[in-house]
């Protein structure tokens, strides 16, 4: 079972890093929800896989049981699902407008921030004045 697990995660891992490197920005969003969701199985599988007690908690004991499962990972889990959704309906939303704004969705065509070409200044001493006076 790990390592099937650990083969799906490398699958994603990888799709994930062909996608981010896309110039398209839906292939990019769409890469980082498969790195969300590769990062999202591994901390479930370092929380111990197999079938195990719930881990639920009985009135009056202090503790888990000793065969219950960690209750962390899969709490640390749920709550990257929801923050991930959120992350990722917010791109869609900024994909969409740039794709409104610009009439493409390719980074290339998105250069109206960046202004004109200017040649880059020569180097000069920061502090001309300072050397002068010493």
């Amino acid at each position: 079972m790990e390592a099937l697990l650990a083969l799906s995660i490398g699958v994603l891992v990888a799709a994930a890093a062909y996608l981010l490197l896309a110039r398209d920005l839906p292939r990019v969003l769409l890469g980082f929800v498969l790195l969300g969701n590769a990062t999202n199985l591994t901390i479930f599988a370092a929380g111990r896989i197999g079938t195990m007690a719930p881990p639920l908690v009985e009135y009056g004991v202090p503790t888990l049981a000793a065969g219950a499962a960690n209750p962390l990972p899969q709490a640390l889990v749920l709550t990257a699902i929801v923050i991930g959704f959120g992350l990722a309906a917010f791109a869609l939303v900024l994909v969409m407008r740039a794709y409104a704004e610009f009439g493409s969705a390719q980074a290339e065509d998105m250069d109206a921030a960046e202004g004109p070409d200017e040649p880059v200044p020569s180097q000069q001493d920061p502090m001309p004045a300072q050397r002068e006076a010493a």
